[in-house]
């Protein structure tokens, strides 16, 4: 009998002990609320009723600091301003530094002097510069943070003023890679909504192109909304570029699509969706970024030779000099010029199939090379028979053309069993943080 009584304790101890270690948060928050509850109970039995407390005016005379003491005080007290903005193309030492709320002849005159100061800020536009100041607006400090072309790390340049005038140093550090979650709602357009939630343009793209075969960016609807996770490589707390998108999410039309990135040890990454789908696609649906089409593969009178005839591929207005990219993994055919078509690189896919980018302001490979999806083949130009900047793109088959709206066909494989636990988690932790994003959206509705 003793035996059995003794059993069942050690069961019952058991139970417990598994219950304190599985579910530790919530027996300490339950204990909590009993003890704070019984505590409360015994505050309100004991105390004296507040009505019958006694009221008591208690009035005290008080002299304020005179003013002579709050001046020195005011005259006392120092502070620091900080500004940032970005450098133009049409920037002086006197523009940028107005902008940035500095009114000291001496930093402009150190600004203006320095090559290595003029180097740094007006060598190209688009770089962020941060003014430290006085209350007087004297310069402090300035930096400038930017990333070399072809260098992993940074570059950082600071002027500051010492006891002996200003001084300037030029460092190189490397960058701190993180990742950044942002979310927004449809009002006008995909690209206006981004804008407005700070998400650089290159991850609005990477979204057009992700979604290409479920959402058409050009025909979402007010209310639409979005959520991305993304890569960033920052200076000092400072996000200079930004890098692939990791998980993203569109509500669009009451149809909810998502997008996971999932890269295998020593494979090749692609994305697919929460089920292990492949939203890879054999081609991009645009080989230019932020650009329209101007004209489509159809009959048209031709600009220049003034006669109605078809028009064998799509073409993309954009301003000299934007980047143009391979839609699809291939080898370069061609890469030269060819009458009408002006510079011309020519792209040969699996299954005979070829796309052709025209009118190109300059050329980035050569023939045999191999090209992957997105690189950067050339950009935009006006060579050959074009009045005025855009990208004629071609698609054919066979050496037969095709309208390239046609092309975006599926191209990837789904998850394999072996690498499903794998997926599995990242597409977990991927849902939660979207959820997050969204969550931001309604509390800021709220």
């Amino acid at each position: 009998m003793i035996n059995g009584i003794l059993a069942a304790e050690e069961l019952l101890a058991s139970r417990v002990a598994y219950t304190f270690r599985t579910y530790p948060k919530q027996i300490t928050a339950l204990i909590a609320a009993a003890l704070l509850s019984a505590g409360t109970l015994a505050v309100a039995s004991l105390g004296p009723d507040a009505s019958d407390l006694p009221v008591q005016q208690v009035l005290e005379a008080t002299a304020p600091l005179s003013f002579a003491e709050q001046s020195e005080s005011l005259e006392n007290f120092s502070f620091t301003l900080f500004r940032t903005d970005i450098t133009r193309s049409s920037d002086t030492a006197e523009a940028l530094l107005k902008r940035l709320g500095i009114s000291d002849p001496a930093a402009t005159a150190f600004v203006r002097g320095s090559s290595e100061a003029r180097n740094a800020l007006f060598a190209r536009a688009g770089r962020t510069v941060t003014a430290e100041a006085t209350q007087e607006n004297q310069l402090k400090k300035l930096s400038a943070r930017w990333i070399p072309d072809g260098d992993g790390g940074f570059k950082r340049f600071v002027i500051e003023r010492t006891p002996v005038g200003f001084v300037a140093l030029t460092e190189r550090d490397t960058l701190t890679p993180g990742t950044r979650l942002a979310s927004g709602t449809i009002r006008t357009s995909l690209f206006a909504a981004t804008d407005d939630s700070r998400v650089p343009d290159a991850v609005a793209s990477q979204l057009a192109d992700i979604f290409a075969g479920d959402v058409d960016v050009r025909a979402l609807r007010k209310g639409d909304r979005f959520a991305v996770v993304y890569e960033t490589f920052e200076a000092d707390g400072q996000a200079l570029r930004s890098g692939r998108v990791l998980s993203a999410e569109f509500e669009s039309g009451g149809k909810v699509h998502q997008a996971v990135w999932f890269q295998p040890p020593g494979q090749k990454g692609s994305y697919y969706r929460p089920n292990g789908d492949s939203l890879r696609k054999a081609y991009l649906s645009s080989p230019v970024e932020f650009s329209r089409v101007s004209s489509g593969f159809a009959m048209r009178m031709h600009p220049i030779l003034n006669s109605w005839r078809q028009h064998n591929g799509i073409d993309f207005a954009a301003p000299t000099g934007t980047a143009v990219r391979s839609v699809g993994d291939g080898t370069v055919d061609f890469a030269g010029t060819q009458s009408g078509y002006g510079n011309i690189v020519i792209i040969k896919h699996r299954n005979n199939q070829q796309t052709a980018y025209a009118h190109l302001s300059r050329i980035n490979v050569k023939a045999g090379e191999s090209i992957t999806q997105g690189q950067t083949i050339g950009a935009v130009g006006s060579t050959g028979w074009a009045t005025g900047p855009h990208l004629h793109f071609e698609f054919r088959v066979n050496g037969e053309y095709q309208d390239p709206t046609s092309i975006a066909q599926e191209g990837g494989a789904p998850i394999t069993a072996s690498l499903r636990p794998a997926f599995e988690r990242i597409a977990v932790g991927a849902r939660t943080e979207l959820a997050a994003a969204f969550s931001v959206i309604q509390a800021s509705a709220d």
